[in-house]
This record gives structure tokens, sequence and C-alpha cells, in this order.
């Protein structure tokens, strides 16, 4: 087989602050901007991976999705444990200056984990989780 990652979702709930916190701190490119009754949806993505996009989505916009499941998203939104994802850098110390500087919610400072990966923690607007390992 021959699959690789083409798109994942992250939910947010203020589309211009998931722009400014995925475009302008991260440095991913805008790709798709399209709103619909009211609902706004982006993809993002970095530069040098143009195969492979972050949907930024409304989590009410799923119509499967009951009154009460979305009461318990926004709880877990608001709380960070409603999602993630796990981003990669070669220079984690740089990058986390970087976010530093930038007023970045930081969860946890780069550190060394007990199997083997050098990470940090930060969330974004929505309070999903953005790790990032540092790669050689």
């Amino acid at each position: 087989m021959d699959i690789s990652i083409h798109t994942t979702f992250l939910p947010q709930d203020d589309p211009d602050a998931a722009l400014a916190f995925y475009r302008d701190t991260l440095g991913f490119e805008l790709r798709n901007d399209v709103g619909h009754n009211g609902m706004r949806w982006l993809t993002v993505g970095p530069p040098q991976q143009p195969a492979v996009n972050i949907v930024l989505h409304p989590p009410a916009a799923d119509p499967g999705v009951t009154e009460d499941e979305r009461r318990t998203i926004t709880e877990m939104m608001a709380k960070g444990t409603y999602a993630s994802i796990m981003l990669a850098t070669q220079d984690l110390d740089a990058t986390f200056e970087q976010l530093q500087a930038r007023d970045v919610d930081i969860v946890q400072e780069p550190i060394e984990q007990d199997w083997g990966t050098r990470d940090c923690a930060v969330r974004d607007p929505a309070g999903n989780m953005v790790r990032i390992q540092e790669v050689r």
C-alpha cells in the first residue's frame, strides 16, 4: 500500500484567532478560506509540505452531533482536552523562543521525554494541544 497523510481536522471557535496562530505564528500558509451559513473553515499547511493540510473547522458544523455532544465538545475545547496535533522542527530551542516571544500559551517547555523524544507543548487559541518534537 502507498498511503500518506493528506488532511486532518482541528476544531476552532474563532477563525481569525486560529488563522493568526497557524499562519502568523507558526508560518503555515492559508490554502483555503470557506464560509457557509455563518461558519468558516480554514485550510492551512506548512509551505514545504503542500500535500499536507490542516482544516480548522467549526465544531458545531457536523449535523450528526447532538446538542449535548456540542456542549461536551465546547467544554473539552475550553479545557484543552478535545484535540491535538504533533508537529516537528529541527531546532526546538529556537522554535520555542519564537513561540515565547509571540506570547503563545505555553503548556510545557522543551524537555527530553522518557521515550527519547525532545519536545514542547503549547495550546492554540481554541485550546488544542500542539506538541512540537525535535527531529534531526
